[in-house]
């Protein structure tokens, strides 16, 4: 398998397991110092470790809970040890026992491990642009 699809490989890994609610497998997708920024959140957040305690707070207090996860228009860009991986997603979610639906942008940037495994180490999510048309 090519570099390329490595790196699609892991991305859909990712999404799939963040699709169904899987929390293991998706923080296992991501390096210890992986970052992550989301247009929902004030602050950054700067490990893994803090994103997966805010996840822990989220199901505790609010019944999180990932229904589904589509991912679409999918672009990379390898840059010798690191991928950055570029697609429009659309989540539904529970919170407080209201399902929401969202139309997001993504960013992921991977970087290729000493054992040739590509990780998710920076996330960033944003709002998709008023008035384009859903996926």
């Amino acid at each position: 398998m090519n570099e390329l699809d490595q790196v699609l490989s892991a991305a859909a890994a990712l999404v799939k397991a963040f699709a169904r609610n899987d929390r293991e497998a998706y923080f296992g997708a991501f390096s210890a110092d992986a970052s992550f920024v989301f247009y929902t959140l004030e602050q950054p957040l700067l490990s893994r470790d803090a994103y997966q305690a805010l996840w822990d707070s989220w199901r505790a207090e609010d019944g999180f809970e990932v229904l589904s996860c589509a991912s679409s228009n999918a672009f990379v860009s390898l840059q010798g040890d690191v991928a950055i991986f570029i697609h429009d997603v659309a989540t539904e979610l529970r919170m407080q026992g209201e399902q929401h639906f969202s139309q997001e942008r993504e960013t992921i940037v991977f970087r290729r491990q000493q054992q040739g495994l590509w990780l998710a180490c920076h996330e960033h999510l944003s709002a998709m642009p008023e008035g384009l048309p859903s996926p």
